[in-house]
């Protein structure tokens, strides 16, 4: 698992939607709950499964990486929330995109809202700063233009 180092914590404890006060314990508490709920199948250095960009033998794409790699970063936090929350279909769903196919589960029944935050502040955490830069640039256009109606309270 990458190292949280403390600038790393400042920068990602301040950069979740409607979190302003995440604690200093929040990031290795995020890095515990990854590893216990999500390194098995994004990997424990955050990198993915192999071949993630190829549809499996099911028709679903394997999990993607949550590193500088991947495309996480791409994603705004309340999609980002969501999608963990509610797992990639629901999500969609949510959005009005029906009949999506996802591998990714919803832990909304494992983890608490907190625990997600904290989880998501962690993978934020390993990014290099221009990508938590941008990263919180398109959370800023997602909450601009409203797609957070399924964001908690």
């Amino acid at each position: 698992m990458p190292a949280c180092g403390a600038a790393a914590m400042a920068v990602a404890a301040g950069m979740l939607v409607g979190e302003p006060s995440l604690a200093a314990d929040d990031i290795p508490r995020g890095a515990s709950l990854y590893a216990e709920h999500c390194a098995s199948c994004h990997g424990e250095r955050l990198e993915g499964a192999p071949h993630w960009r190829t549809r499996g033998a099911d028709g679903l794409y394997p999990a993607p990486p949550h590193d500088e790699t991947g495309h996480t970063w791409h994603h705004g936090d309340r999609l980002l929330f969501d999608y963990t929350k509610l797992g990639g279909e629901g999500a969609l769903a949510a959005l009005g995109v029906p009949d999506f196919e996802s591998g990714m589960p919803g832990f909304g029944h494992v983890l608490g809202d907190e625990e997600i935050r904290a989880v998501l502040a962690f993978i934020k955490s390993t990014w290099p700063e221009a990508i938590r830069r941008h990263q919180a640039q398109v959370t800023g256009q997602e909450a601009e233009a409203g797609s957070g109606e399924q964001a908690p309270p």
